[in-house]
């Protein structure tokens, strides 16, 4: 065999390998979801038969209120979250006043601080206003930073967009707002919806603000939820807890698979513009 044609044996060979070692733990999350404490013993990397349906059938019992919250906090903040930043990301982009890129730059240096430092802040402010163990409390500093990186990337977006389609409107007597509505908007949807899907993502991957904010079970996001759900199952069987495991992930990998087209748009269209 030739060098060249060794060469490319070895790279699809370790390109394998890597997607093999990527989805392993997908594959004993699955597997593992469907035994009973003895098959989890005595069969711990094969599948076994028969598969223990019950599992799920527990799991979602008692996981189903979380994800319900999840997927009610997501929405919540990933319609805010476009909402807020298109409206401002089309200000800074296509509108001039006083002080515009000094703002701009401002909200832009909340990005070099890490999350983590903005904890404290947030909780001393969420408990000032009487919001601990609220479903507000919860939101309101999730929307607020989920804008951030945002208005970055729209605002990037929006000012590419070609002035003659603005102008064209404006003559035909369009007002800013429909400016927004009808041109900035649809122009940007596959953008607006990597936003959505990111923030989405993010919301309901969250664990350490709703541990800090809640206390109260019936708030609880799927991220915490899991924890409590966790200590139930974790002694006499693991089959349940990754059945539970498994019930959270479908909401994101059905997202993802709806969004998926969009995504890659919106990934290639804000590499291209930025």
């Amino acid at each position: 065999m030739k060098k060249g044609a060794w060469g490319e044996v070895l790279r699809h060979a370790s390109l394998i390998f890597l997607v093999a070692l990527t989805l392993f733990p997908l594959y004993f999350l699955i597997i593992t979801s469907f035994k009973d404490y003895d098959q989890f013993i005595h069969h711990f990397w094969e599948p076994t038969l028969p598969l223990r349906l019950e599992n799920y059938v527990d799991a979602w019992l008692e996981v189903r209120g979380y994800i319900g919250n999840s997927l009610l906090y997501a929405s919540i903040v990933v319609l805010f979250v476009v909402l807020f930043s298109t409206i401002s990301a089309y200000v800074f982009a296509r509108h001039s006043f006083p002080g515009k890129e000094l703002l701009f730059y401002l909200i832009i240096g909340v990005l070099m601080i890490p999350p983590v430092l903005m904890l404290i802040p947030q909780f001393l402010m969420v408990r000032l206003l009487g919001l601990l163990d609220t479903r507000t409390g919860l939101l309101m500093p999730m929307i607020a930073g989920g804008q951030v990186f945002s208005i970055f990337i729209l605002r990037t977006f929006f000012a590419g967009l070609p002035e003659e389609l603005f102008e064209a409107a404006r003559i035909d007597g369009a007002s800013h707002f429909q400016l927004y509505l009808r041109i900035a908007i649809p122009l940007s949807f596959p953008i607006i919806v990597t936003i959505a899907m990111l923030n989405f993502v993010g919301t309901w991957n969250e664990i350490i603000w709703p541990l800090i904010v809640l206390s109260r079970s019936e708030l609880r996001p799927v991220t915490t939820g899991l924890l409590a759900f966790q200590g139930q199952f974790s002694i006499t069987s693991y089959g349940p807890m990754f059945a539970g495991y498994v019930l959270a992930s479908i909401p994101l990998v059905v997202v993802f698979l709806f969004c998926m087209k969009y995504y890659i748009r919106g990934i290639t269209s804000g590499a291209l513009k930025i």
